[in-house]
């Protein structure tokens, strides 16, 4: 009988979802951070379920060649996987997709899937911190602890120094009303926004104080917007150069370094002939396709603030229709839509497709489908879905926007 507190030698067998290992003892399962996958480790257990332990590795008693030192804190967010050589970090992702799909989607693909590397310092283009007595960082996993943004090296080391800057102007201020700040910059990082979430009015003062740093293009705040609230994206895909304003507070992918081979990606999957985009976003993937395919794309976008940006990026691209619409609503009435679509594109949230978005997207029946999804477990379940419904699996592909992190985005060609 497993209790917390215990400390066990655990032989690690495989990954799981979420960035634990896998070990087991008498039989019982054990989710182990901070292991690899063959590794012999010593492990306090933190807590028992009835069907599930999780443990702590306390110390590693056979190590893998593929451990390596990290100054990251394994358990703030962004450094799960820190511990992990970069190649073997690949390796696991690609496991738990081909897991996935066999476990909770009793599927089987075609191939295991290529995981395209990123480089792991600086990905991150947008990200949301918290504020906690004038401290700017992110949570520790499991608790309201601040931990240190600048050690997992996500953020460019400019944006560490706007923080810190941030950070010291609230103390020297006193200002105590600031509870989250949604940070965003374009790939070069030559524009950069940031929204700050307060639950008191801030003093117009302190807002043009934040504001006055030539390191920031905008602020946006319950009094206004100082400068720009949008950072405008510039991108070659297919050739054809790209330009896509998004608002700080809109969704866009997260990873600077992988955002133009993701996008010419799923471009080159779609089908000749019109496509639909649910969950279009500001319309990274619509405007793609319709400037480097000259497709006709109509993008569904149910976000205010992403809807207007892609409202704006459609405009100048041209051959994009942007609906502003959640997308159940869109799918309800997509059969009266005059040109059958020949391609349907769906990166939705980490939920996955609701059951009516889903059975909405069946119904539209297209040849084609291409699923973008930032988890693996509900894109399983999806795909079971679509595959009894008549479509089949032709390839998946995996781009690794989350270095030293368990996720991975993945995307999964379906044709009927």
């Amino acid at each position: 009988m497993l209790s917390p507190g215990d400390i066990h030698t655990l032989a690690i067998e495989k990954p799981a979802a979420g960035g634990r290992m896998i070990a087991r003892v008498d039989g019982q399962v054990v989710l182990v951070a901070g292991a690899i996958p063959g590794e012999r480790v010593r492990a306090r257990i933190d807590r028992v379920s009835k069907s599930v332990a999780y443990a702590q590795t306390v110390a590693v008693e056979a190590a893998s060649s593929d451990r390596r030192p990290t100054a990251a804190d394994p358990e703030c967010g962004g450094a799960l996987y820190s511990h992990v050589a970069y190649a073997r970090q690949l390796a696991i992702k690609r496991d738990v997709i081909v897991d996935a799909f066999a476990r909770l989607g009793r599927l089987s693909l075609p191939a295991p899937p290529t995981v395209a590397a990123s480089r792991e310092d600086g990905y991150r283009m947008r990200a949301r911190l918290h504020v906690r007595g004038r401290r700017i960082g992110w949570f520790r996993e499991a608790t309201h602890d601040l931990c240190d943004v600048r050690a997992t090296g996500q953020l460019l080391p400019a944006s560490c120094d706007v923080l810190d800057w941030l950070s010291a102007i609230l103390t020297s201020l006193g200002v105590d009303a600031v509870r989250e700040i949604e940070l965003s910059e374009n790939v070069d990082a030559s524009e950069r926004v940031i929204a700050l979430d307060a639950d008191a009015p801030i003093a117009a003062g302190v807002i043009e104080r934040l504001a006055a740093t030539d390191a920031l293009t905008g602020l946006v705040s319950r009094a206004g917007t100082h400068g720009r609230p949008h950072v405008v994206d510039r991108l070659d895909v297919g050739g054809v150069a790209l330009e896509l304003q998004r608002h700080v507070l809109a969704f866009f992918q997260g990873n600077r370094y992988l955002l133009r081979e993701l996008a010419a990606h799923v471009v080159a999957q779609l089908h000749e002939g019109p496509a639909i985009d649910l969950y279009a976003g500001v319309g990274l993937f619509a405007v793609a396709a319709a400037r480097a395919r000259g497709l006709s794309v109509t993008a569904v976008e149910g976000d205010r603030y992403a809807a207007a940006d892609l409202d704006a990026n459609a405009s100048r691209a041209g051959g994009v229709r942007a609906v502003h619409a959640s997308v159940e609503t869109f799918v309800r009435g997509a059969a009266r839509q005059s040109e059958a679509p020949q391609t349907l594109v769906v990166d939705p949230p980490r939920t996955g497709l609701s059951r009516e978005a889903l059975d909405g997207a069946i119904a539209i029946r297209a040849p084609r489908i291409v699923y973008v999804s930032c988890d693996v477990a509900t894109l399983a379940r999806d795909a079971r879905r679509l595959v009894d419904a008549g479509y089949a699996i032709v390839r998946t592909d995996a781009f690794d926007l989350f270095p030293n992190t368990p996720h991975v985005e993945t995307v999964v060609l379906f044709d009927a």
